[in-house]
């Protein structure tokens, strides 16, 4: 799967982890790291199928679960920021957010 079909390009999924670390919520921050992940598992199932010796099967199966839990994880991401109101388009967390992460430090 390349990154024009995913919701989040690499950088504003970095720009998610980024802002939740900044103002202690983790929460979205996990989804986007585990996001993160599942498209590194999937480039090194993708390395895999090109070694003629590995069983093909193996590195496809694992290569779809990975985009299926991708597809998931973005979807899941997704809702999290349109029901936290984060803005979609800076993905700045919102205010009220950052001031109540604030207060509990």
């Amino acid at each position: 799967m390349t990154q024009n079909a995913f919701h989040f390009t690499d950088a504003q999924v970095e720009q998610i982890i980024e802002e939740g670390m900044i103002y202690m919520c983790a929460c979205p921050a996990q989804v986007a790291q585990n996001i993160m992940v599942l498209r590194q598992l999937n480039n090194y199932q993708q390395t895999c199928l090109n070694e003629v010796s590995n069983d093909q099967r193996v590195h496809l199966r694992i290569a779809q679960a990975a985009m299926a839990a991708h597809a998931l994880m973005e979807e899941c991401m997704e809702d999290v920021l349109r029901i936290e109101k984060w803005d979609r388009e800076t993905l700045k967390m919102p205010e009220c957010l950052r001031r109540r992460q604030l207060k509990e430090i």
